[in-house]
């Protein structure tokens, strides 16, 4: 069965990467949440999808530039006066539920990996106990094989922007995934097509997708059977899949 996330917590029905978001994907019928992270000023690892504030919250600058004290003082628009959450509180919302983390690890505003994020990101999962249970994506090849190395996670899956996937192409995409030994790749579902899926299956490597959010496009992941989709419309997702 083609596996769901909520993408940012189901963008289209409440705001972004909130705690708002998470209760409510918590509660729907499907199998991951997808959240964003990066570092905090004094090495905190918290939600957020932009390397600013500007777009989504009531304060500007860059996410690092605040303490996990000063960020818990930030409010998320639409949430009736929410701040964002931590790792920590992310996973507490989904815990003792069959919904399991899905972590896009993010650069910073300079566009370079956050020194030490992967090693601050399982240390908050192994004290929530939900290692196990997680998977970490993200698009810098490095640090996603740093997160493949600790092992542990339920997988790990390394995201491409469709120039590079042209780049490389098929023969390429497998090649430097098992060097890596990254068990999942994921592309934009425009980029996806039957052959792509095939050349991954049969190199055992899985598929997963974002933006998937209309009917046609969720209809055709579900037919072109990718592992997991991340959607801005889990509801529909939902539905769609259920009437297959």
């Amino acid at each position: 069965m083609t596996r769901i996330a909520s993408h940012r917590g189901g963008l289209f029905l409440w705001p972004e990467n909130s705690a708002l978001a998470f209760r409510n994907t918590a509660r729907l019928p499907l199998e991951q949440a997808e959240c964003d992270v990066h570092l905090s000023a004094d090495g905190q690892v918290v939600v957020m999808h932009d390397a600013t504030l500007d777009r989504t919250t009531d304060r500007r600058g860059p996410v690092a530039a605040l303490t996990a004290a000063e960020f818990a003082t930030v409010r998320v628009r639409g949430t009736a006066g929410e701040a964002p959450p931590t790792l920590a509180h992310y996973l507490a919302i989904l815990a003792g539920t069959p919904v399991a983390p899905r972590i896009e690890i993010k650069a910073s505003a300079s566009g370079e990996p956050y020194p030490g994020i992967v090693p601050a990101t399982l240390a908050v999962l192994d004290q929530a106990g939900e290692r196990g249970r997680s998977w970490i994506i993200g698009f810098h090849a490095g640090t996603m094989a740093e997160a493949q190395a600790a092992g542990g996670l339920a997988g790990v899956a390394w995201l491409l922007e469709i120039a590079t996937l042209r780049d490389l192409g098929l023969t390429g995409l497998v090649a430097t995934a098992r060097a890596y030994g990254f068990p999942e790749i994921g592309v934009h579902e425009s980029a996806i097509d039957a052959e792509l899926v095939a050349g991954l299956r049969s190199a055992g490597i899985g598929i997963g997708t974002w933006g998937a959010n209309h009917a046609p496009s969720i209809r055709r992941m579900l037919t072109l059977g990718v592992d997991v989709f991340a959607t801005d419309d889990p509801p529909l997702a939902i539905a769609l899949r259920a009437g297959r």
